[in-house]
Order: C-alpha cells, then sequence, then structure tokens
C-alpha cells in the first residue's frame, strides 16, 4: 500500500522545473507546463488554482491589464505542476493579447496538456476605461462532464436564459 503523500520516483524524476532553479519566460511559452500523473484518477475531485495577481498587456496599446485568473478542473489522468504553472502564466506578462483570448489559450494548453474530464478558466480583469472585461470558457469531456460543463455555463452570472 502505498502511504499517504508519497510520490513515485517516476513522478518527481519527470518534473523538470520542480525544486530546480528555473528561468522566467520572456513571453508565452507553453512548452514550459509539465504534468504528473494522478494517484486518484478513480474519483472525480476539483483541482482549483488562483492567481490574483495575473498580468498581461493590451495587444495594442502596450499597457499591462491585470487579472484574477481561476482555473478549476476536474482530472483523468495527469495533474498539472504548480511551479510549471506559475512559471507559464508569468509568461504572459510580456505577451499582447486581448483577455478574451488569453482566458481561451490558457484552456486550450491546459486541454491538451492534461486531457481531464472537466476545464474552465475565469479571468477577472481590473476595469481599464471604466469597464471591466471577465471572460469564462469551459468544457467537458464525457457525457457526465459535457453535461457539467452546459449547467456551469448557463448558470455563469450574467447569462440570461
Amino acid at each position: 500500500m502505498r502511504r499517504a503523500g508519497s510520490a513515485t520516483g517516476r513522478d518527481v524524476a519527470s518534473l523538470k522545473t520542480l525544486g530546480s532553479a528555473v528561468p522566467v519566460p520572456g513571453g508565452y511559452d507553453p512548452s514550459v507546463l509539465e504534468a504528473f500523473d494522478n494517484r486518484h484518477p478513480e474519483r472525480d475531485y476539483w483541482v482549483v488554482f488562483t492567481a490574483p495577481e495575473f498580468t498581461t498587456l493590451c495587444p495594442k496599446t502596450g499597457q499591462p491589464d491585470f487579472a484574477t485568473l481561476t482555473i478549476r478542473y476536474i482530472p483523468d489522468k495527469k495533474l498539472v505542476e504548480s511551479k510549471s504553472l506559475k512559471l507559464y502564466l508569468f509568461g504572459f506578462r510580456n505577451n499582447g493579447d486581448f483577455h478574451e483570448d488569453v482566458v481561451n489559450v490558457v484552456y486550450d494548453d491546459l486541454v491538451r496538456l492534461l486531457k481531464p474530464r472537466y476545464m474552465e478558466v475565469y479571468g477577472k480583469f481590473a476595469p481599464r476605461g471604466g469597464i471591466s472585461i471577465d471572460p469564462y470558457v469551459n468544457g467537458g469531456f464525457g457525457a457526465k462532464y459535457k453535461a457539467l460543463a452546459a449547467s456551469r455555463f448557463a448558470s455563469w452570472p450574467g447569462v440570461r436564459q
């Protein structure tokens, strides 16, 4: 029986950023993302990451846009390694994209890496010019999780049915 909290040697050996001095990416770079095996794939559970100091650049003005970025997912076989996720998100600091695009790019990159059962990404951006833009994207994979995605999307604040 595996002891709670113990990792296999293979899990740890495959991670390059954890426990290493790694340079901060100068821009958007999905190759820094790393995943490791989910040791509890038999059950559904949520993994939530909140990045309250997420920064990206306006593609037109080059001015910084600040947001709280929230990533929620139900893993299948893989989990994202948190240090690699921090480095990945930090890379947006020098990258110019619209808010809606940033949220969709993060979603796409994480879905590609993890192949989760369910994923959602929400960007709560600080207002600029008196208006905030708060994009949300989600998706489920398999009938049960597609239904979850539809339900969560339909009940998202501000959405009229």
